[in-house]
């Protein structure tokens, strides 16, 4: 993993929000503020922007993209994306490369920092559901394709698994029992961009 890894990840979930951020909008205005796609899309557009003046160190990196992030976005989802990136800089300060079997590690710390900053737990059908899924899944592998594979055969497990639950957390939580049988929106989101990456 270098920062080249980071910019082509970039480069492809990029393009796949500019086709995608609408159908994220429509879903999340089922549950939420009907926001989150365009919160995507920005976020992504302006890291595209900003993505060929990324230092070599990962860390250093990945702080400059959750800048940018929280530049262009104040929504919920922004916040937690920007709290993921600063969590993932924190162990890769001070690196220019990473094998790719540290990446279950990096998901292990973020997914606690997000339960934090969310104010939620796992179990309560949120993105941080699906991330804790990888997490567990991709622990030991060190190819970045098989990795990818895994990543997004979980997040489809866990929307699998939790569509027919309530939301517990987050705006959502208000509409109860109808939103069983939905998919929660920021899993969907979180789908959307592992698939881009495999």
């Amino acid at each position: 993993m270098t920062i080249d890894s980071i910019r082509q990840a970039i480069g492809s979930i990029s393009r796949v929000m500019e086709a995608h951020h609408q159908e994220l909008n429509e879903l999340d205005g089922k549950l939420g503020d009907g926001d989150l796609g365009v919160t995507l899309l920005k976020a992504f557009t302006e890291l595209e922007r900003i993505k060929g003046g990324l230092p070599e160190d990962l860390g250093q990196a990945l702080m400059q993209c959750a800048s940018a992030v929280t530049k262009v976005s104040s929504s919920s989802f922004g916040t937690l994306f920007a709290t993921g990136l600063i969590t993932s800089a924190k162990s890769l300060r001070g690196i220019t490369a990473a094998e790719w079997d540290k990446t279950a590690g990096i998901l292990e710390s973020v997914v606690p920092a997000l339960l934090a900053r969310g104010k939620s737990s796992l179990g309560d059908k949120t993105m941080v559901d699906a991330l804790a899924a990888i997490a567990k899944d991709i622990a030991g592998l060190n190819d970045p394709e098989i990795i990818a594979q895994a990543a997004a055969a979980a997040v489809e497990r866990t929307l699998n698994e939790f569509r027919e639950k309530p939301a517990k957390v987050g705006r959502a939580r208000i509409f109860g029992e109808r939103t069983i049988g939905l998919d929660d929106p920021g899993m969907v989101a979180l789908r959307v961009m592992v698939n881009a990456l495999a």
